[in-house]
């Protein structure tokens, strides 16, 4: 895979997580679906708040670029563990249904950009000065 097709890739499944990390429970955590949600999991109302500031915090972490390696590491794990941990939460309380599957979708996205960002890092630093 080329420099410019990596970086495409890189930057749409990084910015699938953007919005569907970020952007949208930034927007969202406070409406009535969001509290139903948090509360149907058995967690109280300021975990939701508490997780949305977390993953405002790892996304922007994820697209700065004055954000170093080992910080998006931390993000990157971050990620992994809340979709890990929302499985969990819909088994524990559903059992295995589609719900428990959803957070697969984004940890699967979410692999895409931590190997996509790693093959960036190894094609800038062969070629200083190309970003």
């Amino acid at each position: 895979m080329n420099r410019k097709t990596n970086n495409i890739i890189y930057w749409i499944a990084t910015l699938f997580i953007v919005i569907s990390e970020g952007i949208i429970p930034g927007l969202t955590f406070r409406t009535q679906l969001a509290r139903e949600g948090i509360s149907h999991l058995g967690y109280p109302d300021y975990f939701g708040v508490m997780i949305v500031v977390f993953r405002i915090v790892g996304v922007f972490a994820l697209i700065l670029p004055q954000v170093t390696a080992r910080i998006k590491e931390w993000a990157y794990a971050g990620f992994a563990i809340e979709f890990l941990s929302a499985s969990i939460s819909y088994i524990a309380v559903d059992g295995l249904t589609f719900y428990c599957f959803i957070p697969f979708i984004s940890m699967t996205v979410l692999i895409v950009s931590y190997f996509t960002f790693h093959k960036k890092q190894k094609i800038d630093h062969a070629i200083p000065g190309i970003s």
